[in-house]
């Protein structure tokens, strides 16, 4: 159970004294923000549906993932190319991908931050693959972040003789700092003349030092 304790104080000290990690509780020898966070306030989930490009052949069998194809024609369609009527792309060097990431609760336009990238058809691997310009939405359905930029895949395979050797997965990676925050997430917990702070534990003694340190 959490015990949730209210400061009346300028909203400028309080945050003078977060920024600053706040003080330590000396009974304790703790940071304030390790006992306790501002209620409200947290990280949020941010996905979005992309293409990687650039595969050595391990992409998408469009023949049974076809929502890649149809994926790379509406894109190549919004950069004014049309395909024939009846032509359904054949590529193996594309792979359809989900891409998430966590929104830090304070990120301001202009940050960048880390994205995973998951395959969603039957790619083999996606190794020096690269991930087109994909929107990152919230539960709220609005545009959060941008991600674009060049897979590290931890993963290894191998095959020959019809022997297969493989350590971790291929079908996944990370796009170190690829996504750029577009807009931040309004924050009403620090409205107002008070903020809350929620203890990770019950405890009085806690909750009286916690007070007496801010």
């Amino acid at each position: 159970m959490m015990r949730t304790y209210t400061i009346l104080r300028p909203l400028a000290r309080v945050a003078t004294v977060l920024l600053v990690a706040l003080a330590c509780v000396p009974a304790q020898a703790e940071r304030i923000k390790e006992l306790a966070s501002v209620q409200g306030v947290r990280q949020n989930q941010l996905i979005g549906y992309g293409l990687v490009v650039g595969l050595d052949g391990s992409g998408d069998q469009t023949t049974q993932a076809p929502f890649t194809a149809q994926s790379v024609q509406s894109m190549l369609s919004q950069l004014g190319i049309q395909l024939p009527p009846g032509v359904t792309p054949q590529l193996r060097n594309s792979a359809a991908v989900m891409v998430t990431t966590q929104l830090p609760a304070y990120a301001q336009p202009g940050q960048q931050i880390d994205v995973t990238v998951s395959s969603l058809g039957n790619a083999k691997s996606l190794r020096g693959g690269t991930l087109l310009l994909t929107p990152l939405r919230g539960a709220d359905g609005q545009i959060y972040a941008m991600a674009q930029g060049n897979l590290v895949v931890g993963g290894a395979g191998a095959a020959a003789g019809g022997s297969k050797v493989q350590i971790n997965h291929l079908s996944a990676g990370r796009v170190p700092g690829g996504a750029t925050v577009e807009r931040s997430v309004p924050n009403p917990a620090l409205n107002g003349d008070a903020i809350r702070l929620e203890l990770t534990r019950t405890d009085f003694s806690l909750v009286r030092q916690v007070a007496e340190a801010i």
